[in-house]
């Protein structure tokens, strides 16, 4: 480890530190100028040329809006049509009529369990956002409050969607992040999968219902912006009206097609060979954007102009509901532009040399290298690629369990997510939270689950090998 990686380490923290500093301190910066001005001193601070980090800035925070921008918007308006036609309503009253208000969090984590199968973890709570606010708008405005339910209800039914969607983002394939370790380290699909499962359930359980009665009564302010709520929650406008909800069956067949469409791809991608047509079909209608928009398209068609509904309101809902994520994309923009700049400097490769000083298990040392990796260019997928990259030798040495290293690796790619991840301000924005709140909240939520994650690797490397 040379001097110049301790420099690079050490402008990197600066740089998160003086980022947290805009936003929290008297200056009250907002968020996009804020990561834009950090991204800037940050570049000028490496040394790095002042036309590359221009170019930098702008390539990171269209790459990321290219990953998630339509995405959202396509979320955003399946969220305004399933509020304005009674589904979402419908399906809350059912889960809230049907479920002890205790064990609420537990058919939550479980409902953004099979949710996140196939769904990227962004993806996944664009889709559970109308849920999580149409179930904790019910709670709050009971008559009386009811047993278990202490402080924010938002954080207690939302804290464990985060758990379970990040669980399975960062430990299960098909997810990007485990399919790249197990293709850099040669190991299993199935194997790991299964060792993926085992581990998710117990890091779900630990972040999601156990951390979320904690929680969410130390985040009792913790309320989304009124519009937001609005939005994926209240009817609006002349579709106030007396048309009857659709049926359980179609209201639970359109608010999960998106999922249902990213299933049958992971599916097929699991049980067909590389170049088969029907893969190709399957991945073609599984792609994130794709889904989303098959599934406004058809929520639009069997909810809207099927019914006899009205065109123009349609039109005029649809519309209404871009306006609330405009701030949350340009905040998700900003987040690139700062991760790439981190990237462009190198520190990804300061973290490695630095990881290299220590003597460990591969296990652990997969784990420590994702994280750290992650942690410093808020990239999971860098932290990932890197970790596999540097201990692909080690897993073809043939005395580590391969399975189990992707799994670490996956796993301590997770570990605090923070202000320079596209999903924090997701999150932060989506609940209108403070930096503490927030960081409260995600940041310890995949914190728990990175540790649980370590914590099942090592226990199950104690067990005869799956495969």
């Amino acid at each position: 480890m040379t001097s110049s990686d301790i420099q690079l380490l050490a402008i990197a923290l600066a740089g998160v530190l003086f980022l947290v500093g805009l936003i929290v301190s008297r200056i009250r910066l907002h968020p996009l100028l804020a990561l834009l001005v950090t991204a800037l001193a940050v570049g000028l601070a490496v040394g790095m040329p002042v036309d590359k980090i221009v170019s930098t800035m702008t390539g990171g925070a269209g790459k990321t809006l290219s990953g998630v921008g339509l995405v959202i918007a396509l979320g955003a308006m399946l969220g305004k049509i399933l509020a304005d036609t009674g589904v979402t309503e419908s399906i809350s009253e059912a889960l809230i009529r049907k479920t002890p208000a205790h064990l609420l969090p537990w058919a939550m984590a479980a409902t953004a369990f099979v949710v996140g199968i196939p769904m990227f973890f962004e993806v996944g709570l664009v889709v559970m956002l109308p849920l999580i606010f149409s179930v904790a708008r019910k709670l709050k405005s009971a008559s009386e409050t009811p047993s278990g339910v202490r402080g924010s209800s938002y954080m207690f039914v939302g804290v464990p969607v985060i758990a379970a969607l990040a669980s399975m983002h960062g430990m299960v394939p098909p997810h990007p992040g485990p399919l790249t370790a197990i293709a850099a380290l040669d190991a299993s699909v199935g194997a790991t999968m299964i060792y993926g499962f085992c581990a998710a359930i117990p890091a779900i359980i630990l972040a999601g219902p156990v951390y979320g009665r904690f929680i969410a009564p130390k985040l009792a302010a913790v309320r989304p912006d009124g519009e937001m709520i609005s939005q994926f929650t209240e009817k609006t406008g002349e579709d106030r009206s007396a048309m009857q909800p659709p049926s359980a069956g179609l209201s639970l067949l359109t608010a999960l097609m998106p999922a249902l469409l990213m299933l049958l791809h992971s599916l097929t991608q699991l049980a067909l060979p590389g170049g088969s047509g029907l893969l190709t079909v399957t991945a073609f209608l599984g792609n994130p954007v794709i889904a989303m928009l098959l599934s406004v398209l058809f929520a639009a068609l069997v909810l809207v102009y099927l019914r006899q509904g009205d065109a123009e309101v349609l039109r005029s809902s649809m519309t209404a509901s871009l306006r609330p994520i405009g701030n949350v994309l340009l905040i998700i923009a900003g987040g690139g532009a700062f991760q790439h700049v981190l990237a462009a400097a190198n520190v990804g490769d300061a973290i490695m040399h630095l990881s290299l000083q220590f003597h460990l298990s591969p296990l652990l040392l997969g784990w420590i290298i994702a994280m750290l990796l992650s942690v410093s260019t808020g990239s999971a997928t860098v932290g990932i690629v890197g970790a596999a990259g540097l201990l692909a030798p080690l897993a073809g040495a043939g005395n580590v369990n391969t399975s189990l290293l992707a799994l670490s690796i996956g796993a301590g790619s997770l570990f605090f997510n923070y202000a320079n991840h596209a999903g924090f301000w997701l999150v932060k924005e989506s609940f209108s939270m403070s930096m503490k709140e927030a960081t409260l909240s995600i940041s310890i939520i995949q914190s728990i689950v990175a540790l649980v994650g370590l914590a099942m690797v090592l226990v199950m490397n104690l067990l005869p090998a799956i495969g």
